[in-house]
This record gives C-alpha cells, structure tokens and sequence, in this order.
C-alpha cells in the first residue's frame, strides 16, 4: 500500500494544471511561452492573472490532497512525508510533459499548509503583501521559506516537519537555479 500512495502522489503531482488550463483557455502550450516553465507564475505572466492564480490554486490543492490521501490511507508519517515529496517530483518532473514541468513552489505550499497549518497561516499575509507590492514570486517565496522554520520552532513544531519544510523548498530552489542557469549564460552571450 505505501508504493501505492507515493505512485498515486507522483501521478497526481503530475497532472500540468498550466498546461491544460494554457491549452483550454487560450489554445497555447505554456512550455513555448515566456521561460518555458509549466509552473504558475509564467501561466500568470504569459497566460493572465485568472489563468496564473486558478493555476497556482490547482497546484497547491494537488500538494494538500496528496498529503490528506496518505493520511487518510493510515500511512506511517515517513510514508506521507515521502507522498510529499513524490508529489512535488511529479510536478516538477512530470510524466505526462516527457518530465519537464513546473518548479514546485505551489505544490510545496499546499503540502506544508497540510502538514504545519498554523506557521503557513500566520505566514500568509505578509507572504501575500511582498508578492502585491513587488509583483515577483521570488521574494514573496524567499520570504515564506527563510521565516518558516522560525515560526515552526515558535509554534513547537517536531523537528522532522522543521526539516520537511526546509528540504522541499530547497529541492524547488535547486530546480529553479538549473532550469534558469542556461538561460542566464544564453542571455550573457547573446
């Protein structure tokens, strides 16, 4: 059973909410546009704001549903920090777009609001406030991501979840730095 759940949450992680919704409401591939990326803020950039936020909502739901299955399925708490895990693999390494998605930050933010849902609440609205005042998800989520294992340790959160919120975010900030690392050196030789 434990196989199962981590299979199911790669497979959900892997539906490309921007590239369905790109595909439906617009009829353009959102892996041609802007930086290529199949994640919500180039939906919301080159796809429009309804497009970008419903993405980033359909994102984070795909986290939080996998986390309340393993849950819900009696999964012993590595098991349902590895369906985590499997579902942000999922999205940023999908199956159905020949493993090229999105960065992982939505669906990392719906996990974390299941698993350390005080912290999260109490982080979003100045999480909310600096991506309005500087219209950019990289401060907004560097903001979230440095403050939330301070705000667990406040609320007394185990220390494996302190750790779970640190290493998902790491594994987004990884994949953000290769997927734009060529297309900066593209941008200095041209």
């Amino acid at each position: 059973m434990p196989y199962l759940i981590i299979l199911i949450s790669y497979i959900l992680g892997s539906l490309p909410t921007s590239y369905i919704l790109g595909r439906v409401k617009t009829g353009r591939d959102i892996r041609r546009l802007g930086d290529k990326n199949a994640g919500a803020a180039n939906a919301f950039r080159e796809l429009g704001s309804k497009v970008g936020v419903v993405t980033g909502v359909i994102d984070a739901v795909k986290g939080s549903v996998v986390i309340l299955i393993a849950q819900a399925a009696s999964m012993s708490q590595p098991i349902v920090l590895i369906a985590g895990l499997a579902a942000v693999i999922g999205h940023n390494w999908p199956i159905f777009l020949r493993f090229r998605g999105g960065r992982g930050v939505s669906t990392t933010i719906g996990i974390l609001f299941v698993l350390v849902t005080f912290p999260m609440l109490v982080l979003t609205l100045p999480t909310l406030a600096i991506l309005i005042w500087r219209r950019n998800v990289t401060p907004a989520m560097a903001f979230l991501f440095i403050f939330l294992p301070l705000i667990d340790w406040a609320f007394k959160v185990e220390p494996v979840l302190i750790g779970y919120g640190v290493a998902l975010p790491a594994l987004v900030g990884i994949t953000t730095f290769f997927r734009t690392r060529p297309k900066a050196k593209a941008l200095k030789q041209a």
